[in-house]
Formats: structure tokens, sequence, C-alpha cells
């Protein structure tokens, strides 16, 4: 027997993948390879720190978290009596990091003046046996971003998960070092201390959210005790040479995570800070820890956004 190959043989396209949405002097790039925030531009300044289309970003950079945020320790975790094993960094780094959905692909749900939503579907595997749902509703304005994540249960038994997002915010610093330069105000009044896994250790201390000029001061830390407006939003601010960014989160997200970059490759350390807003700590599945439980068919939303003001 013999196969004839045919002419004009189909492969799947190989071109990095991304959806863009435009209003005035802004515009969001999307990676479809995981749904998180590519790029972010406005009127020339880079509000987001930012990856090349199809490169691997150093730190997660942009990535969505689902269905953890942070790091579980040695991977495991116990649900309803049965033990679940993920996969871990290294034998190094024995921790799962950042959940599932980093690499895997996200289609465009919706697209329509300044709005862009995408998303994708967590399929059971070892280590997670649930079955998720999740889309993420990007809308752009002239000075702000809103970001609205939503996730159901796609299975057949309650799914525990936590999310979060991954954004580094930029303010104007070009070269390594330059964040220290940069002046931040934190709503967070509780520090939750971690080892140099990024794993709790147990202890927690109040934390002034008034930092200030950030200088040399190191950041890699959860934080909670979130201080709220009347509406129920938390605020960071962050000031540069380049203006004033405001993240603001709603009551959806209970925890922060700020790193200030320092472990990051040469030439990108503390460049710019990433402000991460997080539903659970660091080891929430095995710790159950402000984790969310989703009945099936059941949702779950939750919303932040990102306003600008350019330097005067």
């Amino acid at each position: 027997m013999s196969i004839h190959p045919r002419t004009s043989p189909e492969w799947p396209a190989t071109e990095p993948a991304e959806a863009s949405v435009l209003c005035g002097e802004a515009r969001l790039d999307v990676d479809l390879r995981g749904g998180g925030l590519r790029r972010l531009v406005v009127d020339g300044w880079d509000v987001l720190d930012h990856y090349p289309p199809g490169t691997i970003p150093h730190g997660r950079r942009g990535h969505v978290l689902l269905p953890w945020p942070n790091r579980l320790r040695d991977g495991r975790w116990e649900w309803d009596g049965e033990q679940h094993q993920l996969e871990t960094s290294s034998p190094e780094r024995p921790v799962a990091i950042h959940g599932l959905v980093s690499w895997q692909p996200w289609t465009v749900l919706d697209r329509t003046e300044g709005v862009l939503s995408v998303g994708t579907v967590v399929e059971p595997r070892p280590g997670y046996p649930f079955r998720l749902v999740a889309a993420i509703d990007y809308a752009l304005s002239a000075d702000r971003l809103d970001v609205t994540v939503r996730v159901g249960n796609a299975g057949s038994a309650p799914a525990p998960f936590g999310v979060g997002m991954h954004p580094y915010l930029a303010v104007g610093a070009t070269e390594e070092g330059g964040i220290g330069e940069a002046e931040l105000t934190l709503p967070a009044r509780r520090l939750v201390v971690v080892g140099s896994d990024g794993l709790p250790t147990g202890d927690t201390r109040d934390l002034d959210g008034a930092v200030g000029r950030i200088g040399d001061r190191v950041f890699d830390d959860p934080m909670t005790d979130l201080v709220r407006d009347d509406d129920g939003w938390a605020h960071v601010e962050l000031r540069g040479a380049a203006g004033a960014l405001r993240l603001s989160l709603d009551e959806r997200w209970p925890w922060l995570q700020v790193f200030s970059g320092d472990t990051l490759p040469a030439g990108e350390r503390r460049r710019s800070l990433a402000v991460e807003p997080m539903t659970c700590p660091p080891n929430a599945l095995a710790d159950k820890a402000d984790l969310v439980v989703l009945e099936p068919g059941r949702h779950w939303q939750g919303s932040w956004s990102l306003a600008w003001t350019p330097a005067g």
C-alpha cells in the first residue's frame, strides 16, 4: 500500500497570536497565548512594561494566574479527602507557580469599539481535576483600562480556585534600577511574611502603605487588609517621570502582591513595579485561605482598573 501525501498540506498557524483594541491615543495588545496584557501604550508612554510578540516574558509579565496565583508548596494539596500533585518549577524550586493558563490558547469572544473579550477552558488534569471556563473583558478608554475577570464552573463537582493578574506598572524608567525614583502609595495594612521560597512563614506584620520614594526598598510581598473607599475599591498610586498610575481593585480582590523585579534577568531589574490583584494569598490551595469555591454552573467575577495621568 502506498500513501500519497497531499500536494498542499495544511499546518496550524505559527505566527504569534494576539488581539488589539484602540481608543484615541491608547492601544492595548492582548497575547492570545495566555490571554494576558502584552502591551499598553498611551501616546508613546508604555504604561505597562511589555515584551515582544511571541517571546517568553520574564517574571510572568502581564500574565493571567488561574486556577491559583503565586506559589504552592511542593505542588501538593488536598481537597475533599483526595491528594493532588501539580508539576513544580524544578527540584531546586519545588513550588507550583501561577496556575495553568499562561501558555495555553485563548480565543476572542467579542470585539466592539473599545472592548475586547477573550476566553479559554481549563480542562481537568493531574493535580487539578476540575473544569473551569474563564473570560476576561478588557474595556479601553482614553484615560483608563477596565478589566473584568469571569470564571465559571463547567464541571460536575464544586471547584476551588484562586485567580490573579500580573501587570508590571511602568512610569518612565527605562534602565535597570529606575523604579527607585518612583513614588508609591499602597492601600494595604497587613503584610504576610514569606521566606526565600516566596511561601508564608506564618508571621504577619503591620504595613504602612505611605511608602513615598521607593529608593532601594525591595518588594516581593503579599499584602491584605486593604483600605477601601465608600464604593468598596482599594487604590494603588505610582508616580514617576512619565506620569501617574492608579490601579484600583474591587472587593473581589482582597489581596495584592507587589514585586520590584529584583530577581529578573540583568537589564530588566527594578525598571517597573508588578502590582498584582489576587483573590487569595500564596499556598492558598493547601492552606484553604480565601479560596473561591464554585458549585457546578455557577460563576464568579471581579474587576480592577488602571488609570493614567501623563506628566505635565
